[in-house]
Protein backbone atom coordinates (compact mmCIF):
# COMPACT_ATOMS: atom_id res chain seq x y z
CA UNK A 1 0.00 0.00 0.00
CA UNK A 2 1.55 2.97 -0.85
CA UNK A 3 1.97 6.07 1.69
CA UNK A 4 -0.60 8.14 0.29
CA UNK A 5 -2.98 5.55 0.43
CA UNK A 6 -2.18 4.96 3.64
CA UNK A 7 -3.14 8.43 4.58
CA UNK A 8 -6.16 8.23 3.01
CA UNK A 9 -7.08 5.25 5.19
CA UNK A 10 -6.29 6.56 8.48
CA UNK A 11 -8.13 9.65 7.96
CA UNK A 12 -11.66 7.54 7.30
CA UNK A 13 -10.30 6.11 9.61
CA UNK A 14 -10.32 8.65 12.73
CA UNK A 15 -12.45 11.43 10.48
CA UNK A 16 -14.39 12.64 13.83
CA UNK A 17 -12.05 14.37 16.10
CA UNK A 18 -10.14 12.18 18.54
CA UNK A 19 -8.93 14.82 20.74
CA UNK A 20 -7.57 13.31 24.56
CA UNK A 21 -9.25 14.28 27.37
CA UNK A 22 -8.81 17.84 28.08
CA UNK A 23 -8.50 17.75 31.74
CA UNK A 24 -5.85 15.21 31.67
CA UNK A 25 -3.35 17.12 31.78
CA UNK A 26 -4.04 19.00 34.59
CA UNK A 27 -4.60 16.31 36.57
CA UNK A 28 -1.75 14.43 38.93
CA UNK A 29 -0.16 11.83 37.92
CA UNK A 30 -0.33 8.09 39.46
CA UNK A 31 2.40 5.74 39.13
CA UNK A 32 2.23 2.23 40.83
CA UNK A 33 4.62 -0.86 41.11
CA UNK A 34 6.59 -2.64 42.86
CA UNK A 35 9.99 -1.28 42.73
CA UNK A 36 11.25 2.23 41.94
CA UNK A 37 14.69 4.34 41.74
CA UNK A 38 15.43 7.88 41.50
CA UNK A 39 18.12 9.88 40.11
CA UNK A 40 18.43 13.38 39.86
CA UNK A 41 20.60 13.93 36.26
CA UNK A 42 20.75 17.77 36.41
CA UNK A 43 24.57 18.98 36.97
CA UNK A 44 24.49 21.83 38.83
CA UNK A 45 20.94 22.91 39.55
CA UNK A 46 19.63 18.81 40.12
CA UNK A 47 16.13 20.25 38.56
CA UNK A 48 16.24 16.98 36.24
CA UNK A 49 14.91 13.68 37.31
CA UNK A 50 14.85 10.03 36.18
CA UNK A 51 12.47 7.76 37.79
CA UNK A 52 12.68 4.34 36.82
CA UNK A 53 9.88 1.84 37.83
CA UNK A 54 9.65 -1.92 37.45
CA UNK A 55 7.38 -4.57 38.33
CA UNK A 56 3.42 -4.05 37.55
CA UNK A 57 3.44 -0.40 36.81
CA UNK A 58 0.59 1.00 36.66
CA UNK A 59 0.11 5.25 35.25
CA UNK A 60 -2.87 6.98 35.66
CA UNK A 61 -3.45 10.50 35.06
CA UNK A 62 -7.38 11.66 34.68
CA UNK A 63 -8.85 9.20 32.12
CA UNK A 64 -5.11 8.21 31.03
CA UNK A 65 -4.16 4.06 32.20
CA UNK A 66 -0.62 3.05 31.16
CA UNK A 67 0.11 -0.70 32.27
CA UNK A 68 3.73 -1.53 31.50
CA UNK A 69 6.67 -3.85 33.08
CA UNK A 70 9.16 -1.25 33.11
CA UNK A 71 9.04 2.58 33.07
CA UNK A 72 11.39 5.50 32.61
CA UNK A 73 9.79 8.83 33.56
CA UNK A 74 11.96 12.03 33.05
CA UNK A 75 11.06 15.42 34.85
CA UNK A 76 12.62 18.84 34.90
CA UNK A 77 11.60 21.69 36.83
CA UNK A 78 8.07 22.12 34.89
CA UNK A 79 7.45 18.64 35.53
CA UNK A 80 6.54 15.25 33.92
CA UNK A 81 8.03 15.52 30.46
CA UNK A 82 7.49 12.17 29.06
CA UNK A 83 8.24 8.70 29.33
CA UNK A 84 9.52 4.94 27.71
CA UNK A 85 7.56 2.09 29.03
CA UNK A 86 8.53 -1.16 28.10
CA UNK A 87 6.49 -4.25 28.24
CA UNK A 88 5.05 -7.54 26.70
CA UNK A 89 2.53 -5.77 25.68
CA UNK A 90 2.46 -1.96 27.28
CA UNK A 91 -0.86 -0.99 26.90
CA UNK A 92 -2.59 2.52 26.93
CA UNK A 93 -6.28 3.76 26.80
CA UNK A 94 -7.60 7.38 27.21
CA UNK A 95 -10.94 8.56 26.86
CA UNK A 96 -11.72 11.16 23.78
CA UNK A 97 -13.00 14.78 24.43
CA UNK A 98 -16.59 14.49 24.51
CA UNK A 99 -17.41 11.10 23.86
CA UNK A 100 -17.84 8.29 25.04
CA UNK A 101 -15.47 6.45 23.57
CA UNK A 102 -11.59 5.61 24.34
CA UNK A 103 -8.33 5.66 22.48
CA UNK A 104 -6.09 2.24 23.00
CA UNK A 105 -3.08 1.17 22.05
CA UNK A 106 -0.37 -1.08 22.68
CA UNK A 107 3.15 -2.15 21.59
CA UNK A 108 6.50 -3.60 23.04
CA UNK A 109 7.94 -0.11 23.50
CA UNK A 110 5.91 3.29 24.09
CA UNK A 111 7.28 6.61 24.26
CA UNK A 112 5.12 9.54 25.42
CA UNK A 113 6.10 12.99 25.20
CA UNK A 114 3.83 15.38 27.08
CA UNK A 115 5.13 18.52 25.39
CA UNK A 116 4.06 17.69 22.23
CA UNK A 117 1.09 15.24 23.30
CA UNK A 118 2.34 12.50 21.25
CA UNK A 119 2.63 8.90 22.01
CA UNK A 120 4.60 6.63 19.98
CA UNK A 121 3.99 2.60 19.74
CA UNK A 122 6.92 0.26 18.57
CA UNK A 123 7.03 -3.77 17.89
CA UNK A 124 3.79 -5.17 17.23
CA UNK A 125 1.91 -2.12 17.62
CA UNK A 126 -1.78 -1.63 17.70
CA UNK A 127 -4.14 1.26 17.70
CA UNK A 128 -7.73 1.57 18.29
CA UNK A 129 -10.78 3.83 18.53
CA UNK A 130 -14.09 2.01 19.06
CA UNK A 131 -14.24 -0.64 16.23
CA UNK A 132 -11.42 1.06 13.96
CA UNK A 133 -7.95 -0.56 14.54
CA UNK A 134 -4.63 0.20 12.92
CA UNK A 135 -1.84 -2.59 12.97
CA UNK A 136 2.05 -1.49 12.18
CA UNK A 137 5.49 -2.30 13.32
CA UNK A 138 5.34 1.33 14.39
CA UNK A 139 2.45 3.90 15.39
CA UNK A 140 2.91 7.76 16.07
CA UNK A 141 -0.12 9.27 17.51
CA UNK A 142 -0.42 13.53 17.83
CA UNK A 143 -3.60 13.48 19.67
CA UNK A 144 -3.83 17.69 19.41
CA UNK A 145 -3.59 17.45 15.46
CA UNK A 146 -4.99 14.01 14.86
CA UNK A 147 -2.12 12.91 12.77
CA UNK A 148 -1.00 8.82 12.88
CA UNK A 149 1.88 7.70 11.25
CA UNK A 150 1.81 3.76 10.45
CA UNK A 151 4.82 1.70 8.81
CA UNK A 152 5.59 -1.94 9.31
CA UNK A 153 9.12 -1.45 10.45
CA UNK A 154 12.43 -0.60 8.81
CA UNK A 155 13.06 -3.50 7.16
CA UNK A 156 12.22 -2.85 2.91
CA UNK A 157 12.12 -6.47 2.48
CA UNK A 158 9.63 -7.21 5.34
CA UNK A 159 6.57 -9.46 4.38
CA UNK A 160 4.92 -7.49 7.14
CA UNK A 161 2.34 -5.12 5.98
CA UNK A 162 0.18 -2.30 7.98
CA UNK A 163 -3.62 -2.95 8.17
CA UNK A 164 -6.62 -1.20 9.21
CA UNK A 165 -9.99 -2.34 9.78
CA UNK A 166 -12.47 0.60 9.19
CA UNK A 167 -16.23 0.13 10.17
CA UNK A 168 -18.85 1.45 8.28
CA UNK A 169 -20.62 4.40 9.46
CA UNK A 170 -24.56 4.13 10.28
CA UNK A 171 -26.13 5.99 7.77
CA UNK A 172 -28.59 8.52 9.20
Amino acid sequence: MKPATLFFFLGILFTNPVLAELADGDKPVHIESDRATVKNTGRSNNKNRVSVFTGNVVLTQGTMIIRSDKMEIEEDEDGLQGFIAYGNLVSYRQKSEGKDEYVEGWGERMEFDSRADKVEFFIQARLRRGADEVHGEYISYESKTEFFKVNNGTNKNSKDRVRAVIQQKKKK
